[in-house]
């Protein structure tokens, strides 16, 4: 099946990490002009190669900033059409159970993982709904759907809190032909899995407990996306999409 586009402009927050990247490039290849937004540089080669992708070095927790440059990506668009939102951080040896965690931890992971969410919400939406159409696309988490004794409680929470407010959003706006689904990720080979580097023995632990035996990249997640932004999945909205080898399916 090949997908099509009815949309020319996208915006990718976490847009450096390895899913914005591969998200982008994707986009980038489909001929979409893409507004790149992180804090992390996705470095000149990559600029070079995607000719349709453009960066902005933002935070995603200053509203001001974000607006200022999505308004201006607008304006020579024309148009908003797709959003993902990659943006997370999960920090292992400080996100610790609620029972123990700094409550400045816990208030900085909501602001990066769920804050901006909203904030992204308050500035894409209007402009979608000037077109009459949008598709957004919002990186959860299977941590989300259980609890765990060695936990990450903020990022589990907030990953959580972003599939509720996705629900919502497909809700408010579906009469505006705007569409907003959720994608939970599994164990993915990512730069936020760096303790893999260090200790390759813990992966292929995890592999063994994973039905398809194997942890995923980043190319999984971008193509589930592809596909929900697309013209192809256009009666898909407020629901979820699980990509993870099959590990939540395990009894």
């Amino acid at each position: 099946m090949k997908l099509s586009f009815k949309g020319k402009s996208a915006i990718i927050t976490g847009a450096s990490g390895g899913m914005g990247l591969e998200i982008s490039k994707k986009l980038s290849e489909n001929n979409i002009s893409v507004l790149m937004i992180d804090i992390k540089n996705p470095g000149k080669e990559f600029l070079l190669k995607n000719k349709n992708c453009y960066f902005k070095k933002i935070d995603v927790t200053n509203l001001k900033k974000m607006k200022l440059c999505i308004d201006v990506f607008y304006k020579k668009q024309k148009s908003i059409d797709y959003l993902v939102n990659t943006t997370g951080v999960l920090w292992f040896n400080k996100d610790v159970s609620a029972v123990d965690i700094n409550s400045d931890i816990w208030d900085k992971v909501f602001k990066i993982n769920l804050k901006s969410m909203m904030y992204l919400s308050k500035i894409v939406v209007p402009l979608m709904k000037k077109n009459n159409f949008g598709s957004m696309v919002h990186i959860s988490s299977i941590d989300a759907l259980s609890g765990d004794d060695k936990p990450q409680d903020a990022y589990g929470a907030s990953k959580a809190a972003m599939i509720r407010l996705s629900k919502s959003f497909a809700i408010q706006f579906a009469s505006n032909n705007i569409r907003s689904n959720t994608i939970l990720p599994g164990p993915i080979e990512t730069g936020m899995q760096i303790r893999w580097k260090k200790n390759p023995k813990a992966k292929k632990n995890l592999e063994k407990i994973i039905p398809l035996n194997k942890v995923g990249k980043p190319e999984d997640i971008s193509n589930a996306s592809m596909f929900l932004l697309s013209d192809q999945a256009n009666y898909i909205t407020g629901t979820e999409i699980i990509v993870d080898g099959g590990l939540t399916s395990k009894p």
